[in-house]
């Protein structure tokens, strides 16, 4: 689901790589949903790990698809049974997601395991060109003080409660991130970068104390969120990093995607944030904190925690696009290359302050 999803339009009758018509029109017509085929197919733009498909029948319903990446994958990074369950398990929670239409494992249907969702209708602000939907200040002030009310929000789920109290380890969470994306980071590096394992040893040195763990979204940013067109927060998605474990990691996470002003060598494009009316990082935080009375004076760890991790989730995109796991390659990929190491930069600058 994304910004080109939500335009109207019957959708492609060329089936993108990733998909099988025949499969496809089988397994929903059994496991689904009724459809009125032919189906018709649209990759969404956005995502940069999972791919996202919009998928249509002849009547015009429509449903979003989620699968791995093309080609070679990582271990557990692109688990759909994994993703499935999350979503499903929140859809009884305070936390806004896409209903969940099905699961299937049986990588003979595409080629992979996948699942399907409802499609929510909505705009994702993943630039500045998106922000123009909302042009009044107060609105984007509000969109942005969301973001942060929905992560409190997302954290004071009971894990237990909501049948996900064994997706992962509720101890240690921080050394175990620190443990899996420096493996990961030696599977999918395309060159040496010692900085990156210099604030690896550096973080693994200094934990903070850690209180108790919650569901953590792991890849939690305003461009993961469709919002409604008043601007409420309609579904959060791109559930693959979740687990359990330390809610300040998220925190992190949102604030070395959340730039500001000033900061151009640390962003890919032009987020939306970056629109005037937008929250600053601080206002984020406090908001957060407000919500969710959560202690933030260790944040500055956390976003080296989150700039670090970014750096390493986007040389692992950076190794699947000259891979071929997105298809062809343009020379613009190139820029991944450049921002990985201003990010291994900023994390260390970030660790040190």
């Amino acid at each position: 689901m994304g910004d080109e999803a939500t335009a109207p339009g019957e959708g492609s009758a060329k089936v993108p790589d990733g998909l099988q018509r025949d499969g496809l029109e089988a397994w929903f017509a059994e496991s689904a949903a009724e459809i009125v085929p032919p189906l018709s197919f649209e990759r969404i733009a956005g995502g940069l790990s999972n791919l996202t498909y919009r998928v249509q029948d002849a009547r015009g319903k429509r449903w979003a698809l989620r699968r791995p990446p093309l080609g070679k994958r990582l271990g557990s990074a692109h688990d759909m049974g994994r993703e499935h369950r999350v979503v499903a398990a929140l859809a009884g929670s305070a936390v806004p997601v896409a209903p969940v239409v099905g699961l299937c494992e049986d990588e003979a249907v595409i080629g992979a395991p996948f699942y399907v969702m409802e499609f929510v209708e909505g705009p994702v602000l993943r630039g500045l060109a998106e922000a123009e939907l909302f042009p009044d200040h107060a609105d984007r002030r509000a969109i942005g003080m969301r973001v942060a009310e929905t992560l409190a929000t997302i954290h004071a789920v009971d894990p237990d409660a909501a049948g996900l109290g064994d997706l992962g380890r509720k101890e240690d969470y921080v050394a175990r991130q620190l443990r899996r994306w420096q493996g990961q980071w030696e599977k999918s590096r395309t060159r040496e970068l010692p900085t990156v394992d210099r604030v690896h040893d550096r973080l693994a040195a200094r934990i903070p104390p850690q209180g108790p763990a919650t569901i953590v979204h792991g890849d939690y940013r305003l461009d993961n969120m469709i919002l409604t067109p008043s601007g409420e927060v309609a579904a959060v998605v791109d559930w693959e990093l979740c687990t359990l474990g330390d809610p300040l990691a998220d925190v992190g996470t949102l604030m070395a995607y959340w730039p500001e002003r000033g900061e151009e060598q640390l962003r890919l494009g032009e987020p939306a944030n970056l629109a005037p009316g937008f929250p600053s990082r601080e206002a984020l935080a406090g908001r957060y904190a407000e919500r969710s009375g959560r202690d933030l004076s260790e944040l500055g760890y956390y976003l080296a925690l989150g700039y670090w991790k970014l750096a390493i989730i986007l040389e692992g995109v950076y190794s699947r696009y000259l891979g071929g796991g997105y298809g062809e390659v343009d020379e613009g990929v190139h820029g991944f290359r450049v921002l990985v190491e201003r990010l291994a930069e900023a994390a260390e600058r970030a660790e040190q302050s």
